[in-house]
C-alpha cells in the first residue's frame, strides 16, 4: 500500500511546460509531488526565450522546444480570452509531441491551442465556462463538456480554469503515483481534493480527506498503509499525539466516521483491489486485510457491494 508509481513504464516523467499563462498552480502540484517521492522533471520551454504573461510578468531564459515522446507530459497553460483569435503557439511542435505519444494537458483556454493542433476532434474535453460555446463553435467535432473541473480522454486531459488546473494536476499525480502521494501533496499545499464532475467512482484513500487536522491525517495514513493491522484506539491516539477520547471526537468531526468505520472502509477497498487477482484465495485476502477470517470478509463484502465475491469475480472476468 505504499506510494509505488503506477506508470511503471517510465522511471521519471519529464514535464514540458509550454508557457502562455495559468501555470503556477499545476506546476506547484508536480513540484510538490517530486519533493515527496514522485519522479517529475519539469522543463519550462517556449518558442522564444522570453514570454510576457497577461499580468505583465516576464518569464525569461526558457528552454527551447525539445524532443518529446511516451513518458512525457506537455502542459499547455491558457491565455487571455481576448487574445485567442491571434494566438501564437508552436502548433507543429505540439502536434509532433502528440503523435510521438506524449500526454497532452491544457489549463483553461489552453484547450483552444490543442484544438488548433487537431487533438480535440472526436474527443471529450472542457474549458473555462465562459468559453465553452466558443470552443464548440470553433471545434464542432469536439465533445465539449461543461460544468467539469477537468476531463480526461486517453492521453488528452483538459481543465476548466485556473484553480481547476490544480485539480487536473492532482489527478495526474494520482494516476502516476497513487492516492497516498496525491493526498500528501494536497495536504502540503493546504488544498482540498476534488473530483471531476463526471467521476462516478470514488476512492476511500481520498474520501474523508477534506479537512486540515494533521493528527487525523496521520492516523488515516497509518490505517491505509497497514490494512492488515488491528490497532487499538490508544495506539492510534499515540500516532495522532492526542488522547484516545480526543482522537475519537476529532476524527469523527473531521471525517464523519469513527476510526473503526474508516478502517473498515479501507480494508474492504484493499480486499476489492486484491480480489481482482484470481490467484489470491479469499482466505489469503482476508488475512492480508486484517479480517477475522474469510467468513467475515464474505459477509461484509456482500453487505457493502450487494453480491458475493464469487459473483463479483465472474462478472469482472467477462467484463469488456
Amino acid at each position: 500500500m505504499g506510494d509505488m508509481p503506477r506508470r511503471n513504464r517510465f522511471e521519471r516523467t519529464r514535464v514540458w511546460v509550454v508557457l502562455v499563462n495559468d501555470v503556477a498552480g499545476p506546476v506547484q502540484v508536480l513540484d510538490e509531488a517530486t519533493r515527496l517521492g514522485g519522479g517529475y522533471r519539469i522543463t519550462f520551454c517556449g518558442a522564444s526565450k522570453r514570454v510576457r504573461s497577461a499580468q505583465g510578468l516576464v518569464l525569461a531564459d526558457l528552454e527551447s522546444l525539445g524532443d518529446v515522446g511516451p513518458g512525457d507530459l506537455v502542459l499547455v497553460p491558457g491565455t487571455c480570452s481576448n487574445t485567442l483569435d491571434r494566438l501564437d503557439a508552436p502548433l507543429d511542435w505540439l502536434r509532433d509531441a502528440a503523435e510521438r505519444g506524449a500526454r497532452m494537458a491544457s489549463v483553461c483556454s489552453g484547450a483552444f491551442v490543442l484544438g488548433r493542433v487537431g487533438l480535440l476532434d472526436g474527443r471529450r474535453c472542457t474549458t473555462h465556462w465562459n468559453l465553452v460555446d466558443k470552443l464548440r463553435a470553433e471545434h464542432p467535432r469536439a465533445r465539449v463538456l461543461e460544468n467539469r473541473l477537468f476531463v480526461e480522454d486517453g492521453n488528452l486531459i483538459t481543465s476548466a480554469g485556473v484553480a481547476s488546473g490544480i485539480d487536473m494536476a492532482l489527478a495526474i499525480v494520482e494516476e502516476d503515483y497513487g492516492p497516498l502521494l496525491v493526498a500528501r501533496v494536497a495536504r502540503e499545499m493546504v488544498i482540498y481534493l476534488r473530483r471531476a464532475g463526471d467521476a462516478q467512482q470514488r476512492s476511500v484513500y481520498l474520501d474523508h480527506r477534506t479537512h486540515l487536522h494533521p493528527g487525523v491525517h496521520r492516523v488515516q495514513d497509518f490505517i491505509v498503509a497497514h490494512p492488515e493491522a488491528k490497532p487499538t484506539l490508544g495506539e492510534l491516539a499515540r500516532i495522532a499525539a492526542m488522547s484516545p477520547r480526543n482522537l475519537a471526537r476529532v476524527f469523527q468531526k473531521a471525517t464523519c466516521l469513527t476510526p473503526k468505520q474508516f478502517a473498515g472502509k479501507v480494508k474492504l477497498q484493499v480486499a476489492r483491489d486484491l480480489v481482482a487477482d484470481p490467484g489470491r484465495t479469499v482466505e489469503d485476502i482476508a488475512a492480508s486485510c486484517g479480517f477475522e477470517d474469510a467468513r467475515q470478509l464474505r459477509r461484509l463484502w456482500k453487505e457493502a457491494f450487494g453480491v458475493s465475491i464469487r459473483t463479483f469475480r465472474e462478472k469482472s472476468a467477462v467484463a469488456p
